[in-house]
């Protein structure tokens, strides 16, 4: 429990739901016997959770910006329904995403420090369609609601502040969690259990209300572009351990 708390509480500080973590805490309890399907239904139903308390408190202090969610959106939520339909596996895939999730890591530690910089440049219909789609179909696949990609992608480009970026993968992260698990429903996979998802719900709750208050209001763009380094780092570790264990 405690371990999902502490997922909660740092992946909501970046906009993110936690569920490359949740997959992690699960995975390294007894919990890690159950499916894989049981285990990404059961993270996406918290990613739910915390991605909602993350965009009220980043769109409260005003720091979504629609026109630059949407394109993304619309084109993930198909994807992501299609990747939560499929039933896809492989060592391979694990392998070429934590080099993937710890490239973006190095690249964000790299981006130099802008000064209270707010500009924001939307990027055209050609590149955020196809992103959309691409990290919306790979959410699916592997349980998670996209923002671990979506977010170093933003930022690299230079499409938007920290903080902005943070409030798109909010509700970004939500409709893609959405998406994958009405996917899982329409295949017939769907093997929510309630009994255990409540208190994991009470303990999520908990941390995204901490977590995404602390990032919206109080840290600074800097301090929020380091947490999603960290974030990103873990999601790595997590799929390394799968991979060993």
């Amino acid at each position: 429990m405690f371990g999902l708390f502490v997922v909660a509480t740092l992946y909501s500080s970046v906009g993110h739901g936690g569920a490359s973590g949740y997959l992690a805490v699960l995975s390294l309890s007894n919990y890690g016997m159950m499916s894989a399907g049981w285990l990404k239904q059961h993270a996406w139903c918290l990613n739910l959770i915390v991605a909602s308390i993350a965009f009220f408190n980043y769109y409260r202090e005003g720091f979504h910006i629609s026109k630059l969610t949407w394109p993304f959106i619309i084109t993930s939520i198909p994807f992501a329904m299609l990747g939560g339909f499929l039933i896809v596996d492989g060592a391979l895939y694990d392998t070429l995403l934590s080099i993937i999730l710890i490239w973006a890591a190095y690249r964000l530690m790299k981006i130099e420090n802008e000064s209270g910089s707010t500009e924001l440049n939307i990027p055209p219909l050609k590149n955020s369609l196809p992103i959309g789609g691409g990290i919306g179909f790979a959410s699916g696949i592997i349980g998670v609601g996209g923002g671990i990609f979506l977010s170093p992608i933003l930022l690299l480009n230079k499409w938007a502040s920290a903080k902005n970026v943070a409030a798109t993968s909010a509700l970004f992260i939500w409709v893609n969690s959405a998406a994958g698990i009405t996917g899982a429903s329409i295949s017939g996979q769907l093997v929510i259990d309630f009994g255990i998802l409540i208190p994991f719900s009470i303990v999520v709750i908990l941390g995204g209300l901490i977590g995404s208050r602390l990032g919206a209001v109080n840290a600074h763009e800097i301090t929020i572009r380091r947490l999603l380094v960290v974030v990103l780092i873990l999601a790595a570790m997590k799929r390394v351990i799968e991979l060993i264990f």
